[in-house]
């Protein structure tokens, strides 16, 4: 019967679970089936032939693959990122943060029209779908640009447009209309939020406005606070608080927060995460961190113990110079283990439950992605570890983690969707989109006319 037919059936993969402890684990020989963009079941071992009991090797399905060999996982999410800014890759390299903004990506920036917003999202999605991430959190300008790119490729996206207090009001209205307008949009695929830049440039008036807005309209906030420890230092000796204590002043805390970076959080901000009334999560892109040279890193063992799910990010490809969420998954577990001096911290598990459960968590979406299981969204990806850089596998976290790269990542699906098979892009047409970015390059990066969007003065 027609109504029978699965949408896909992926046969033949070893696939991370999450127990009811939400401890990671992996089964071998798994059946997924997808139907309606939902994943309908995981089974494993060999396929049940009981009397009554449908083979789920001969489930009909509009679409199969054979993932022999390979591991299936949740898709990744990047937890925070300015996807347009892969436009600026390399454009500002090994200068100091103050420099970095006001010296080169302010001013650049400042000739940002729509079309390079869209042309740099694109782009941006084409690298992500081809490292695995299925989702990503946005805070960037022109983002109606970004979500038509998102609804048309495919990927899931949550999205805000960032605002300064230097717009005025209009800032602020805009931020709120775009994650109104937006919200469900591309079949559900896009969530929205407010995204006020920093404490460092929205004041405390439209901080309390936002927080007020976001409670009003059941909008979550994504913004960057405390990035590092001289915002932190600058912000106490100026006005006697840290930003994390702005935040919970202005009710930004009262509200779902997901705070990118936050290496910067001290002693004294911990007692203010813990009691605060909000969600609140933290975005960790740790490539940028050490190439800015900054000195401290995101404290993720310290928010672990106050119940804070940390997720993985990149940041914009302006300072990280790539959007390979697998790269920072590494970089977080080996951080982390050199900043507590701690080997058993983060282990390889622990690094693949920020990847997955966490990650999802962090962009408001777990309950909806991050685990591959009956009625969560399909949005999975399928990893060949048949490469002489992942052989032999003795510890399979510890392979996917610390060995495996992002072009291990043959097949990536969202919502039931292929939007990648065997390495080849499905939805996107990447030499059309370098070409015309290409071609816009000299006026995006004038700076003869000295403007910036913006003063980085911390």
């Amino acid at each position: 019967m027609s109504d029978s037919r699965a949408d896909l059936v992926i046969t033949g993969c070893t696939v991370l679970v999450h127990d009811d402890q939400e401890r990671i684990g992996f089964e071998e020989n798994a059946t997924i089936v997808v139907r309606d963009g939902v994943i309908e079941s995981v089974t494993t071992g060999p396929a049940k032939t009981e009397a009554g009991t449908q083979a789920e090797t001969e489930v009909e399905a509009g679409q199969r693959i054979d993932a022999g060999g390979q591991v299936a996982l949740p898709g990744l999410v990047n937890c925070h990122t300015h996807a347009p800014m892969v436009a600026l890759r390399g454009v500002a390299e090994d200068l100091p943060t103050e420099e970095w903004f006001n010296d080169v990506v302010w001013p650049v920036e400042s000739n940002l029209t729509e079309k390079d917003v869209e042309l740099g999202a694109r782009l941006a999605c084409a690298e992500m779908i081809r490292g695995g991430v299925t989702c990503f959190a946005d805070h960037y300008f022109s983002m109606d640009a970004v979500a038509a790119v998102v609804a048309e490729c495919g990927m899931r996206a949550h999205l805000g447009e960032a605002y300064f207090s230097s717009q005025g009001p209009q800032g602020r209205e805009k931020s709120v209309e775009f994650a109104l307008r937006q919200r469900g949009a591309a079949d559900g695929r896009i969530t929205t939020a407010l995204a006020p830049h920093a404490p460092y440039t929205v004041d405390d008036a439209d901080l309390a406005a936002t927080a007020e807005l976001a409670r009003e309209h059941g909008l979550p906030v994504h913004l960057h606070a405390s990035e590092n420890r001289d915002q932190a230092e600058t912000s106490l000796a100026r006005h006697g608080v840290t930003p994390i204590e702005v935040l919970a002043r202005t009710g930004i805390l009262d509200t779902d927060v997901l705070i990118a970076h936050a290496t910067g959080i001290l002693d004294r901000d911990l007692p203010v995460l813990r009691d605060v009334t909000g969600r609140v999560a933290v975005a960790t892109a740790p490539r940028g961190y050490l190439k800015f040279a900054w000195p401290t890193t995101t404290p993720v063992r310290a928010l672990h113990d106050l119940g804070i799910p940390v997720g993985l990010a990149t940041d914009g490809a302006a300072s990280n110079n790539s959007l390979d969420v697998w790269e920072s998954m590494a970089l977080t577990a080996l951080i982390q283990k050199s900043t507590t001096g701690d080997p058993r911290w983060l282990t390889s598990r622990q690094a693949l439950h920020h990847a997955t459960l966490q990650s999802a968590r962090a962009v408001g979406l777990g309950e909806t992605v991050g685990s591959i299981a009956p009625g969560r969204r399909a949005d999975i990806i399928l990893v060949d570890l048949t490469g002489p850089h992942t052989q032999p596998v003795h510890d399979l976290a510890a392979t996917l983690v610390h060995s495996a790269r992002s072009s291990d990542v043959r097949t990536t699906i969202v919502d039931g969707r292929v939007l990648m098979r065997d390495r080849e892009l499905l939805t996107i047409d990447v030499p059309t989109v370098v070409r015309e970015l290409g071609e816009r390059m000299p006026a995006l990066l004038d700076r003869s006319h000295g403007k910036r969007v913006q003063e980085y003065n911390t």
